[in-house]
């Protein structure tokens, strides 16, 4: 071979080694490039998630930021309610002006603090005739009546009261005893399965 031959060879050869040594970080470039943009894309949706939980979480931080505080109002409401039940009808019609005064004065003091606490979005429900739901309230006692469905709320013991959807205090109920069932809902009649089943 000679030395031109040679070099007309390696002529040849080095565009072919050219293009493979420039094909190799142009992959890897191509490759790094798609791995970057997935991770970006990673990372702000992760941020988005983060601010939408932030969100939440703020807006959740200012609608119950009060239940603390209001679930120590809670006993001061059912000692002016107590103070108030205490007090016989007889009683306040035959009582001094004074007195009179004074009960009243409760009275106003009693309603003055539902407003506030229903101006803050805390509200007092009071379950009595409805069925017993144990996610709203606390069963207390049963009480034997045959002529009320068994599971219903007879008496109310102490309200309850919730903040938004949340519950701060279950309702302290009593609950019926003995009574009829409570009718189970109806369901459609499948015609059908009904067929089906006398044929078996």
């Amino acid at each position: 071979m000679t030395e031109k031959t040679a070099r007309a060879e390696d002529a040849a050869a080095a565009p072919e080694a050219a293009d493979q040594s420039t094909a190799e970080p142009q992959a890897n470039a191509a490759e790094l490039a798609s791995e970057l943009k997935d991770r970006l894309l990673r990372t702000l949706a992760e941020m988005e998630n983060l601010r939408k939980r932030t969100e939440r979480e703020v807006a959740d931080s200012r609608l119950y930021s009060i239940a603390s505080f209001a679930r120590d109002v809670f006993g001061v409401a059912d000692n002016m309610r107590r103070a108030l039940d205490a007090v016989s009808p007889d009683l306040r019609s035959s009582a001094e002006a004074g007195v009179k005064a004074l009960i009243d004065g409760v009275e106003l003091t009693e309603r003055e603090l539902q407003k506030a606490l229903e101006k803050n979005g805390i509200r007092q429900f009071s379950p009595g005739g409805e069925k017993f739901d144990p996610n709203v309230h606390q069963a207390m006692f049963e009480v034997p009546n045959p002529s009320v469905p068994a599971g219903s709320v007879v008496e109310v013991v102490q309200p309850g009261y919730m903040l938004g959807e949340r519950v701060l205090r279950p309702a302290m109920v009593g609950v019926s005893k003995g009574g009829p069932k409570s009718p189970p809902p109806s369901r459609p009649v499948n015609d059908n399965a009904t067929a089906a089943a006398k044929d078996s």
